[in-house]
């Protein structure tokens, strides 16, 4: 058997800390159920507060702004936000390819704003043999658009084609081809699922399997979670639940049940459908004999997603560079965009979204959603399996991390060095601590955690979390005994706050973080020079 690990990453999006079952959820989840039965979950891990600036950060193991994805897939004509990554940046698939792996991908990939060329920082100029997928962040799970082969952009194949399955389906030939073709050589596997950001599209033989699960409404739901998350040790039983956001009514006097429930059950349906094909994709490494020494590693990219969808979407989905949706369907109905009671979500012709109501159920116990930096922004699962390599079995571990630990952990058990240079660049220094020893409940030596997006600021050291919802001011929460942050202790330790935030000063300065409100008013100054 080859001495290094294959290493498969699974990343999905916009999905809650408490949605699979594995975390508490009501979502049916075996597949990585399965995968944390036989491993290891982490209860302290963390992403970054929106989809591409976490995949920046996880693929390069910098921080966004070191990794010019500081915000968006917008240009600012200012270093850490230009919507492409960096020449001084390496990904993991670039240093793994230099340490003897194949490399593949398969999903969304949404670090670069050139999505119809200049190629350069798509996949397969970033260190990937293989690539499928969209170049784009959202959109249609039935006919998604930059759908890409290799560098080549491509329409969807066959009837009844869904993303998902793709995604699934191209991760398991790519498995299946390296064990014919390039057999004892390691892989590093790359599966970026779209599932489950809006829009609510799901099959309907998915979405009956969740009829009645929740009929009981939000308010029960919450409660219930957190119970089944305390019983299976994810949480503390002292963090109380975080009261329901104040946008949104008790479910006894919610007038539109059945919809709002329909909602859920489509979500559900499509972390489902996701499920399933990562149970393909284990099936396809137990074929060929890859399970045994692959490092399996699932995590989400941001906390659940409470963005409200409006018919005015259609406007910014189908005409903004993003591309991420279409006024038709593949047979020529309109698609109906926004969530209204008259508008059923599932089907091709809808176009819709949970909102804010689910995403609090996601993210329970937690506060706030993406976009944010408090716990329910940026708290994330995170799945470990590796049979050869990790021998506890069914074990959770509290030692925090965040994105820039895993290419540092990929790297480690791999035995691959980090480039100093790619391209005749020099590469900026790695930023992440390997999570390996946590493998055996050993400490890491990770000491401190720090968080920007859209001035939505946090630093955490120890038991000691700052955070800033912006533009309000630092609150201060004592993680180990309030992680549902219910009780800023800022006013009471005036010397915490000082220390924290001169952290997170040196730390915003050293990685080229602009304060927010700059951002806008450069913005602002770059859209009035081009209307001259």
């Amino acid at each position: 058997m080859q001495a290094k690990p294959n290493i498969l990453l699974i990343l999905n999006d916009d999905m809650g800390y408490s949605d699979l079952g594995c975390y508490g959820g009501e979502i049916q989840t075996p597949s990585l159920d399965g995968l944390a039965a036989d491993g290891v979950r982490f209860t302290q891990f963390y992403t970054t507060a929106r989809c591409c600036p976490s995949r920046a950060s996880l693929l390069t193991g910098l921080y966004p702004q070191q990794a010019d994805v500081g915000h968006m897939m917008d240009d600012d004509g200012v270093d850490g936000y230009l919507g492409d990554l960096s020449p001084e940046t390496v990904t993991i698939a670039e240093a793994l390819k230099g340490a003897g792996y194949r490399t593949y991908m398969s999903g969304k990939w949404h670090v670069s704003r050139f999505i119809d060329g200049p190629a350069h920082n798509w996949p397969r100029q970033r260190g990937f043999d293989d690539y499928y997928g969209i170049l784009t962040g959202a959109a249609s799970y039935y006919q998604p658009r930059t759908l890409t082969r290799g560098n080549a952009r491509i329409a969807p194949e066959g009837d009844g084609y869904y993303f998902t399955d793709a995604i699934s389906d191209e991760a398991v030939r790519q498995i299946r081809e390296h064990a014919r073709d390039h057999s004892g050589k390691p892989f590093f596997q790359y599966v970026a699922y779209t599932a489950p950001h809006w829009p609510l599209h799901a099959f309907e033989e998915d979405i009956a399997r969740y009829r009645g699960r929740f009929d009981a409404g939000w308010d029960v739901l919450r409660a219930e979670r957190r119970e089944r998350m305390i019983m299976q040790g994810i949480i503390d039983e002292g963090w109380p639940l975080t009261e329901r956001d104040p946008r949104v009514l008790p479910w006894e006097d919610q007038p539109d049940k059945a919809w709002e429930v329909r909602r859920m059950e489509v979500y559900a349906a499509q972390v489902d459908r996701m499920d399933q094909g990562i149970g393909r994709i284990v099936s396809a490494l137990k074929e060929t004999g890859a399970l045994e020494n692959t490092l399996i590693g699932f995590l989400a990219d941001n906390g659940g997603c409470a963005e409200e969808l409006t018919a005015d979407s259609a406007h910014f989905i189908c005409d903004s560079p993003t591309q991420a949706g279409a006024m038709t369907t593949g047979d020529g109905r309109p698609v109906r965009y926004g969530n209204a009671p008259d508008i059923w979500p599932g089907g091709e012709d809808t176009y819709a979204s949970y909102g804010v109501p689910w995403a609090n159920v996601s993210n329970s116990p937690f506060r706030l959603y993406k976009h944010w930096v408090h716990e329910g922004g940026i708290a994330t699962p995170l799945i470990v399996h590796w049979p050869a390599g990790i021998e506890a079995r069914g074990v959770l571990r509290h030692q925090p991390g965040q994105l820039p630990d895993m290419m540092a952990t990929f790297l480690d058990v791999a035995g691959a060095p980090y480039p100093a240079e790619r391209d005749g660049h020099a590469v900026q220094p790695l930023e992440g601590y390997s999570l390996a020893p946590a493998f055996d409940d050993r400490p890491t030596e990770r000491e401190v955690l720090y968080w920007e997006h859209e001035g939505n600021r946090a630093v955490r050291r120890g038991r000691w979390k700052l955070v800033c919802q912006f533009p309000r001011d630092w609150e201060l929460y004592d993680i180990e005994a309030d992680r549902t942050e219910m009780h800023d202790l800022a006013s009471a330790h005036p010397e915490v706050v000082a220390e924290l935030s001169a952290l997170y000063e040196c730390w915003a300065e050293r990685c080229g973080v602009m304060p927010w409100e700059e951002l806008l008013a450069l913005r602002a100054r770059r859209r009035g020079s081009y209307s001259v």
